[in-house]
């Protein structure tokens, strides 16, 4: 399966003290960075072994997952990665609008500390330049998380990390990646402009229009993509 290639590698990040939590970070990673489509069937013996845990560490990190809305379990035949419904995609954007701009309207004096978003704005760049239009998909990801992470907040983060997870889940169905994320690399540029301004007020308007625009852009053509799969 292509979308395990390298899982084997993430062994390490378990160490000596393997639990279900880990497997989990590891397995949620893999579905934000877009290793796992949504609709896949998720292996146990195929993760389990590429992993080195056992089939109860994994079924509870299936369980956790599950949880955090990002895989289902089906009677009699297995746990696969959630497909979205269009109104589960309102509620993300609802929930990005809520955090991401109280994030930024909480930010308190400048300077701020926007390095990291800087670098995911240059890896979009190279992305685009490369034609790698799910590496821009990534890169567009990380930058609203690096965003967040301006709170300092991890309960913020962890909150966080499931919701663009899920919007990994949503971008998986969109038949022009390229057509969804170009545009809105400019406007990662701008808000990151405005932060190293110190112009805070101006990042939480340009990020509410940018996330208003992208939400009715992605129920566009996602609600067009489901229908045709139906």
């Amino acid at each position: 399966m292509a979308e395990l290639n390298g899982l084997a590698d993430d062994r390490a990040l378990l160490g000596r003290t393997s639990t279900a939590e880990r497997v989990s970070d590891i397995l949620r990673s893999r579905i934000a960075e877009g290793y796992f489509p949504p609709g896949t069937r998720l292996s146990e013996d195929t993760i389990g072994n590429a992993l080195g845990v056992s089939r109860n560490t994994l079924r509870e990190a299936f369980r956790l997952l599950t949880h955090e809305r990002l895989l289902v379990h089906q009677l009699n035949r297995g746990v696969f990665v959630r497909v979205l419904t269009v109104e589960d995609v309102e509620d993300i954007y609802r929930t990005r609008r809520l955090v991401e701009c109280a994030v930024v309207r909480g930010l308190g004096e400048p300077p701020y500390a926007v390095d990291d978003l800087a670098r995911a704005v240059a890896d979009g760049q190279r992305a685009t330049r490369e034609g790698d239009w799910k590496g821009l998909g990534t890169a567009n990801i990380h930058f609203h998380r690096e965003l967040v992470a301006l709170a300092g907040s991890a309960r913020t983060d962890e909150l966080m990390r499931s919701v663009f997870a899920e919007l990994r889940l949503a971008f998986h169905l969109v038949d022009d990646p390229r057509r969804l994320h170009e545009p809105y690399l400019a406007r990662n540029g701008r808000i990151l402009q405005a932060l190293q301004d110190g112009d805070r007020e101006e990042a939480e308007d340009l990020l509410g229009v940018y996330l208003d625009d992208s939400l009715k852009r992605v129920v566009e053509v996602y609600g067009r993509r489901v229908s045709e799969e139906l």
